[in-house]
């Protein structure tokens, strides 16, 4: 347990982004927080959403995991997904217990609480909202797309996203605990799909605004094919400036190293390439530069370092 004087951080996000930073966040001297995207509508938790009308499960199953001190057996048939089976082919274990839990408690939020308690989790996860919601987007040729999974193969360039239904109230424990955040940490993932529908929802942007912390955003490495293309670090901030409006960021952390040439030319097949980073622009618009050599090579895909951006974000503390 942490004491009741150390700071609060906050993380808002979703995607593949979110664990990578929480992991290393997790065993420090700190009140942690995540607040969780729930519109993903793809692969397993489309289907149990489509089935039992809840909001979207997979990035909080995700998040559930990283932020676990259960038993490493435990927290891979938490991950398991199954390749065979009829009506099971596809699902993810953890998937289908928080769709349990949120029927045998009658409530989402409360489901999550009592698996986070079950697989001992460090900190609070709080869904950005208890209610199903749907992502749209609207293209620059005016067309719109609806469902997050199908923003990105449609692979033309995106004007702004949007949710329905039109009314949506935030998860009051998530409003709570912007407010009284020391630090707001932006993760890195899909800016469109993952971390815009956090930030759209009515009264966040607000809560963001009146909170004293700091609001650092960790800007991603590469850019996302039908999402980023093209993006620089200054077009990222624009995009979520853009949704929410001149003044939400404080801070952005971007990566300052030469991409290997290796990593290079396997994100090039998906029509992926670093994002520069424009520091006149980024100062130009008032954004605090942060930079470093934080990423991990360990695997194929780029990761940010998750003990090099912990470090860094409990250093923001100290200033």
């Amino acid at each position: 347990m942490t004491e009741e004087t150390d700071p609060r951080i906050v993380v808002i996000g979703g995607g593949t982004g979110m664990p990578v930073l929480l992991r290393g966040l997790k065993d420090l001297p700190i009140r942690l927080a995540a607040l969780v995207t729930v519109s993903d509508d793809g692969g397993s938790t489309g289907r149990i959403r489509s089935d039992m009308a809840i909001p979207a499960p997979g990035d909080i199953r995700n998040v559930i995991a990283a932020l676990s001190d259960a038993e490493p057996m435990l927290l891979e048939l938490f991950q398991h997904r199954f390749a065979n089976g009829d009506g099971l082919i596809g699902h993810s274990m953890g998937n289908l217990l928080l769709a349990a839990m949120t029927s045998i408690t009658g409530n989402f939020y409360t489901g999550i609480k009592e698996i986070s308690r079950v697989f001992n989790v460090k900190g609070k996860v709080y869904p950005i909202s208890n209610e199903n919601l749907t992502l749209h987007a609207e293209m620059e040729d005016g067309s719109i797309i609806i469902g997050e999974s199908s923003i990105p193969r449609a692979n033309k360039r995106i004007k702004r996203v949007f949710l329905s239904p039109e009314y949506i109230n935030p998860l009051p424990n998530a409003i709570h605990a912007i407010e009284n955040a020391d630090l707001i940490v932006v993760s890195p993932g899909s800016l469109y799909t993952s971390i815009l529908p956090n930030m759209i929802i009515p009264k966040i942007d607000d809560a963001v605004r009146s909170s004293k912390a700091k609001v650092v955003y960790v800007c991603n490495v590469m850019t996302q094919e039908g999402e980023t293309t093209g993006y620089t670090a200054s077009e990222h901030v624009k995009a979520i400036t853009d949704h929410v409006g001149e003044g939400f960021l404080d801070a952005i952390v971007v990566h300052n190293e030469p991409i290997k040439k290796t990593v290079r030319d396997i994100y090039a097949e998906e029509n992926a390439e670093p994002v520069i980073y424009d520091t006149d622009r980024l100062l130009e618009m008032g954004i605090r530069i942060i930079e470093g050599d934080i990423i991990n090579y360990d695997q194929t895909t780029i990761r940010h370092d998750t003990h090099k951006i912990a470090n860094l974000l409990l250093s923001m503390l100290k200033e």
